[in-house]
């Protein structure tokens, strides 16, 4: 199950605390479009030191390997190798930017999906503020009745595996 960790904006100026609505969740594991389109990844981020980072890496490493008459094999290889970084470590990028904004880091909260994941810290974090969480409608409790039985048990009646009662 994917792990997420919440942050929390600083409050704005006529807020005494952040509004829930604001928190973020950032989920920890591979993100795969930071692998596939890591500059578009982190521009729609607004990561912007990642992004000037990762031109600089990637310039520096075309020209190197240029310099030095790499085939086009090791130069895939190699922008291969700076994607993978990037999808890996993409999670990591976006804490490290939240904290630097001076976002708090309430905690994590493990879910199968960011839904799912919000729902459960919510629920916690109704809890532990004494605000009541918004109740979400439930569907009704099955109600099982008893089987009726007309009359008294026969004796060819068979509870179980065995072919004749009393077997």
């Amino acid at each position: 199950m994917p792990t997420y960790t919440v942050h929390e904006p600083p409050p704005r100026k006529s807020e005494a605390m952040s509004a829930p609505e604001r928190f973020v969740f950032v989920r920890d594991g591979f993100y795969v479009w930071a692998f596939l389109l890591a500059p578009l990844w982190l521009l729609w981020r607004r990561l912007w030191l990642a992004f000037a980072i990762y031109l600089l890496v990637n310039a520096a490493l075309g020209l190197g390997l240029m310099l030095i008459g790499a085939a086009p094999g090791v130069k895939f290889f190699a922008s291969l190798l700076v994607g993978l970084l990037v999808g890996f470590e993409a999670s990591t990028i976006w804490r490290r930017k939240l904290a630097w904004k001076k976002w708090k880091t309430l905690g994590f909260v493990v879910g199968d999906d960011a839904e799912t994941a919000e729902r459960r810290f919510y629920a916690e974090w109704a809890k532990r503020t004494g605000e009541k969480p918004v109740a979400t409608p439930t569907a009704p409790a099955p109600q099982y009745s008893a089987p009726v039985r007309n009359g008294p048990p026969s004796p060819s009646d068979v509870i179980g595996l065995f072919p004749e009662p009393g077997a």
